[in-house]
């Protein structure tokens, strides 16, 4: 029997694929602790096949069989004669010529992205602003780890994406991954035939290495950052002429050519160099893309503010009747009573079908006309409910109307100053009403990212990730828009490598770009803070929050600050014919790991927002971390007593979470673990699901 790829099955697959929660949440966890039957978190962030094989999985269990692991328990694998089986007639023959965009390095890119991390986020409280209250995150490392870590917590619930990476200028990449290459690799490579079985061939002019090291470094961070986004979610991608044709053909893969939106010109300045002879630069492009092109999306652009009048006559309509009630018609002719007969133009012809007084500019009574109308009677009554203005000025009985709110118009694709968006030039004359001087090279103006904001509906709760956030224009931009929609509950997560500022002189820069450098120094060196862009930002963040608490004491200007680091656990294992008793309940954690830490790995790992509420309680001198008020409940402290279980057991939690040390026998994980079956009512398999041992 082979499967039906029915539309249906497809979206199925395609909704796991693309980074929709599964409803069975892959854990890496192993079970370790004995008796007790729950699972001892091993902290490892799931790989992107991992997401995949579930996916499969839900559509195709018969493709899968089980296999013993090296460490001889059950596990399923793809048993791909049954699966091609499946899928019959509809494989690709692999040396069949195709369609696609191929460089050096991209096989080692997927790789990449594919690939866990057992890095983990630190929270640093001294460093934030409002940690107890704020739902806004700044995280400091390599975006690419930072994706993977994100991904179990923000699956499919980001709403918005906006970066601006480097452009590959030659003077502005800074990441080097592990798949970047020398020349001398390059070359080596370059003529190899990559997995799809296409030969490459190096072309010093169009495919010079650099391209394939910025092309490689920016497809991994997409393809993990597309699971993020929520199936109406879109990504908005700044960049320029150096790379903007490479980022159209790789946001094609990843996202589709079919999520295409469009490609957005923003006028970045109003006086172009006059340095070519060929061609004056007024212009950026913002490449847009949704996850899932739905029709029924619109994007907001400018409100319409304008009160002119609108003709209710069309020449190309077939002749009707509208009935306009008395006392809702507004006229400038003098009081009179119009009698019944032929009116308008030559163009239109318009009959009154009765009498009617016209008096004090408005008329009087009910009245029929007879014309090539625009809209039915019914929509005529609708208009005047939600208040719509109609005018008949003249004796000429044209009708016309006016709305008291337009419907934004959707967009176009230039973005400048008509649609309220400045240039590069605002952006550095704020700088200096922020800081006095310049201390950032080329940031965007806030209103750029405001505006595409707006094209989503700001009032309501989403997310908005940057992972190339620079400067921080885009927590500005995030703040303003929640000052300006009242109730607005958007929320960002900012993420920037803690680019030295010390070393960028190194390279080759202009005096200017030299000067606004030494001004950041300056800066960061007054506030006794380390010389990097993240610490710059995170002022400009404050600075700007600062400004807008002064008259809307309502917005969340905060921010929780957290940093890539090592994982929490140490790289230990035991041989099991060697292994003594003592070793059992060894503390895996690494030396100088707060409970704090300690917790927001857990959070990663447990799938749950980095930005919900945390409190601390107190219980017979144990602490316990409550996690959005139960969602998860953490207790790092050794010697737990019954006292503890029973108020960890009242706050009714979803999870719990013990830290190996604080037992001192199995025994006493095993009273733990019936105290809650007992305390809570959990069956044997909730309990196992529920409590978490690190």
């Amino acid at each position: 029997m082979r499967l039906s790829i029915t539309k249906e099955i497809f979206s199925i697959f395609v909704y796991f694929a693309r980074g929709n929660e599964s409803p069975l949440m892959i854990r890496k966890e192993t079970n370790t602790t004995g008796n007790m039957g729950a699972k001892k978190m091993k902290l490892t962030s799931a790989s992107h096949s991992d997401f995949m094989l579930e996916a499969l999985r839900q559509i195709a269990p018969s493709a899968f069989t089980e296999v013993r692991d090296e460490h001889g328990e059950l596990t399923h694998k793809v048993d791909f004669e049954a699966l091609k089986e499946l899928l019959g007639d509809n494989i690709s023959n692999s040396n069949a010529e195709r369609f696609g965009f191929y460089w050096v390095g991209k096989q080692d890119a997927k790789r990449a992205a594919d690939e866990p991390t057992r890095k983990t986020l630190r929270p640093i409280v001294e460093g934030s602003v409002d940690w107890d209250n704020t739902q806004n995150l700044y995280i400091e490392g390599d975006n690419l780890e930072v994706l993977k870590l994100l991904r179990n917590s923000y699956m499919g619930k980001v709403k918005m994406i906006y970066i601006d990476p480097p452009y590959n200028t030659g003077k502005d990449f800074i990441y080097r991954d592990n798949f970047t290459m020398n020349q001398d690799e390059y070359g080596r490579f370059a003529s190899d035939v990559n997995a799809e079985g296409n030969r490459l061939h190096a072309n010093e002019k169009t495919h010079a290495r650099y391209h394939s090291d910025w092309c490689s470094m920016l497809y991994s961070r997409l393809k993990v950052a597309h699971s993020l986004l929520s199936q109406d979610g879109v990504i908005f991608i700044s960049i320029d002429d150096n790379e903007v044709h490479h980022l159209r053909m790789i946001c094609d893969e990843v996202f589709g050519a079919s999520n295409f939106v469009g490609t957005f010109n923003w006028v970045k300045t109003e006086t172009p160099e006059n340095l070519s002879k060929k061609c004056r630069q007024m212009v950026e492009y913002v490449l847009c893309y949704q996850k899932q092109m739905l029709s029924q999306t619109r994007f907001n652009g400018v409100s319409k503010s304008s009160k002119s009048s609108n003709g209710l006559l069309n020449q190309s309509n077939a002749v009707g009747v509208l009935t306009f009630p008395g006392g809702k018609v507004l006229t400038s002719m003098q009081d009179q009573v119009l009698k019944a007969g032929s009116y308008g133009t030559g163009k239109y012809v318009i009959e009154l079908l009765q009498d009617v007084e016209v008096k004090d500019g408005v008329f009087v009574s009910d009245f029929s006309l007879k014309a090539k109308f625009k809209w039915s009677q019914l929509y005529l009554d609708q208009s005047l409910k939600e208040g719509v203005i109609i005018r008949i000025p003249r004796n000429t009985l044209s009708p016309s109307y006016e709305k008291p709110e337009y419907a934004p118009e959707v967009p176009t694709n230039l973005i400048n100053a008509k649609v309220g968006v400045e240039t590069n030039e605002n952006a550095g004359e704020y700088q200096l009403k922020l800081f006095d001087k310049k201390v950032f090279s080329f940031p965007k103006p806030c209103s750029l990212i405001q505006y595409l904001l707006n094209f989503i509906k700001p009032e309501e709760e989403f997310i908005v990730l940057d992972f190339f956030s620079g400067s921080g224009t885009t927590a500005e931009a995030v703040m303003n828009m929640n000052k300006e929609h009242i109730g607005g509950k958007a929320k960002f997560i900012l993420v920037q490598i803690a680019e030295d500022f010390e070393q960028t002189p190194k390279r080759e820069i202009s005096k200017a770009q030299k000067e606004i450098i030494d001004n950041a120094v300056a800066l960061l060196k007054s506030l006794d803070k380390p010389f990097n862009i993240c610490e710059l930002a995170k002022e400009r963040i404050r600075r700007a929050g600062d400004e807008i608490r002064k008259e809307h004491p309502e917005v969340d200007t905060g921010f929780r600050v957290l940093r890539v680091d090592t994982s929490n656990m140490k790289e230990v294992y035991f041989d099991p014919a060697t292994l003594e008793k003592d070793q059992l309940f060894a503390d895996s954690v690494k030396k100088g790991r707060s409970d704090l830490d300690l917790l927001f790995g857990c959070m990663l790992d447990l799938g749950i927002e980095l930005s919900v509420p945390l409190r601390q309680k107190e219980v017979t001198g144990k602490r316990l971390h409550i996690v959005n008020e139960g969602a998860l409940v953490a207790c790092f402290d050794v010697g737990i007593d019954l006292e503890v279980i029973c108020a960890i057991a009242e706050l009714n939690p979803l999870r719990v979470l013990f830290r190996e040390s604080c037992f001192a026998a199995d025994e006493d994980k095993l009273n733990i673990y019936e105290q809650f079956k007992q305390r809570c009512g959990w069956s044997t398999e909730e309990s196992r699901r529920r409590i978490h041992i690190i």
